[in-house]
């Protein structure tokens, strides 16, 4: 801390060869990605969007049919419960008529 060096206007400063190619070096090296990102974001945007594959089309239509089928499956066994429960209901009311003409 003895020595305060202040910057102005008569201030020197000095870098070697070696520290003028290696800043040269890494800032071409950053332009040079910079103009690669650039120009390859432009491609992708010229670019159209990418299809529906055959094979993702079939994949997709063989799960809908499925889920219709597995749902028509469902439909039918709920029916039969149906059914089977009016059966029931039928004779309940039956059975409780004879008994309400019994008495």
């Amino acid at each position: 801390m003895g020595q305060e060096k202040e910057l102005n206007t008569s201030s020197r400063f000095s870098l070697t060869v070696k520290e003028m190619i290696a800043a040269t070096i890494g800032l071409s090296s950053l332009l040079g990605v910079y103009f690669t990102l650039q120009a390859d974001i432009a491609t992708a945007m010229q670019e159209p969007k990418p299809e529906v594959q055959k094979i993702e089309f079939d994949y997709k239509d063989q799960l809908i049919r499925a889920t219709i089928e597995q749902i028509q499956l469902d439909v039918g066994t709920v029916r039969e419960d149906v059914r089977e429960i009016k059966e029931h209901l039928d004779k309940m009311d039956e059975r409780l008529y004879q008994i309400s003409r019994q008495q």
